[in-house]
């Protein structure tokens, strides 16, 4: 049994992933068509944000002396261990457990009319435990968002100018406050800790002496539940990393032969600009037949038998050079427009090694905890925009994905 406090702003986004409204999930866990299995045990007429601004309209809390970013909400998620309910009948005994887990959920919030929503997710499949039972097993939890409350009691000010009413109760209010209701104490090692971190062992206590007396408390701070598919994933992607290592070794062999195939052109290209230079160069030697024949007296030119075998030289000469020039800065300009088309690709193939090289190396000193992290982020939002490193990372390993048969969603 976990609390979480949220600010208003959380509001909508805990409601969709509650009540199932988004359109899509990044969870790949979630089965779409079971959110019918999904149990209410409380939901609101509107949504939660309405319900709450109600409550503050008619009275029922206050949220006097908070500030704009205050907490205002709570959560309570009841979390047990897949394998209990499937060994106890599956989806009917858990919606009876957590129906019990509710009314727990009702005395820790101080009342059902605190509660927003309180809903059993049944859609969401265990995977590791599907494939070691050859069935799909879900696993079933519980949310209850909630609104913490206290109790507060407001006295006339000493100053009042009735003196008669100064210092006395004026009235008792339900005043919204997380900090309040969940106070820290001491510890027996003094240390602070929150209060709500002994609600595993109300919630174990209190199961128990509902019936549920095979059950085992869960250790403080674990997530073994957790853990346990994360270990499956962990080693699928363990062995999907040695298929995703010999296709970044391809990789990086491309970006080498990428390489030497862009010195190659660029070494190409010097070598035709030097052949079109000296091509030119003799072009302008033309300028020295201007130079061949004397006038005569009569018109026309006198031209020497050396002479004409030299106009008839440069005259050969122009018509191929004029050929080769262009034949040369055709295939110049194509081997330019080529080496820029590979110097395109290589920042990209780079920037996905250089990621791909982070995550192969994250999954080698730590797959469990890259794991964990992995999760926690498809189970939230997604961000309103992606460094450009993160998308070409995500496009190769989901093109690996799509690729390999059998691999584990991450």
């Amino acid at each position: 049994m976990r609390n979480q406090a949220y600010s208003k702003g959380g509001f909508s986004i805990r409601e969709r992933h509650n009540e199932r409204e988004n359109v899509s999930y990044s969870n790949a866990d979630i089965i779409r068509e079971r959110a019918e299995y999904n149990v209410h045990y409380k939901k609101c007429d509107g949504s939660y944000e309405q319900e709450f601004n109600r409550m503050v309209d008619d009275g029922t809390i206050s949220l006097r002396g908070l500030k704009s970013d205050a907490k205002v909400f709570d959560e309570f998620v009841f979390d047990v261990n897949s394998e209990y309910f499937e060994q106890n009948g599956g989806y009917e005994f858990a919606k009876k457990f957590y129906a019990e887990a509710y009314s727990l959920a009702v005395k820790e919030a101080g009342g059902e009319e605190y509660i927003l929503s309180a809903v059993l997710h049944a859609d969401e499949r265990n995977k590791a435990l599907s494939e070691q039972y050859g069935h799909d097993v879900f696993h079933y939890h519980l949310h209850v968002v909630y609104i913490p409350v206290v109790e507060k009691k407001v006295y006339f000010r000493k100053n009042n100018k009735d003196l008669n009413l100064a210092g006395k109760l004026k009235e008792t209010i339900n005043q919204v406050s997380h900090s309040k209701r969940w106070s820290r104490f001491k510890d027996e090692n003094g240390r602070w800790v929150n209060s709500y971190s002994l609600l595993q062992d109300i919630f174990h206590e209190h199961m128990k002496e509902a019936g549920y007396t095979d059950i085992e408390r869960g250790e403080r701070g674990s997530t073994a539940e957790h853990l346990t598919v994360l270990e499956f994933k962990a080693k699928k992607e363990s062995e999907r990393l040695e298929a995703l290592t010999e296709k970044t070794e391809l990789k990086k062999q491309a970006v080498s032969t990428l390489d030497e195939k862009t010195k190659q052109k660029e070494n190409h290209i010097e070598k035709l600009n030097k052949q079109i230079a000296l091509k030119k160069k003799t072009a302008v030697a033309f300028s020295d037949i201007e130079n061949i024949g004397k006038p005569a007296l009569l018109g026309g030119y006198n031209v020497s038998a050396d002479e004409i075998g030299t106009l008839k030289h440069w005259a050969k000469k122009g018509v191929v050079s004029g050929k080769q020039i262009t034949d040369l800065k055709r295939e110049r300009d194509k081997a330019v427009a080529e080496l820029a088309e590979e110097k395109k690709k290589r920042p990209s193939i780079s920037g996905q090694l250089k990621w791909i090289d982070k995550f192969m190396l994250a999954m080698k000193r730590a797959p469990k905890r890259l794991m964990a992290v992995i999760d926690e982020i498809l189970h939230q939002p997604p961000e309103t925009s992606v460094p450009e490193q993160e998308k070409q990372l995500e496009k190769v390993l989901t093109s690996t994905d799509k690729k390999r048969q059998g691999g584990v969603p991450r």
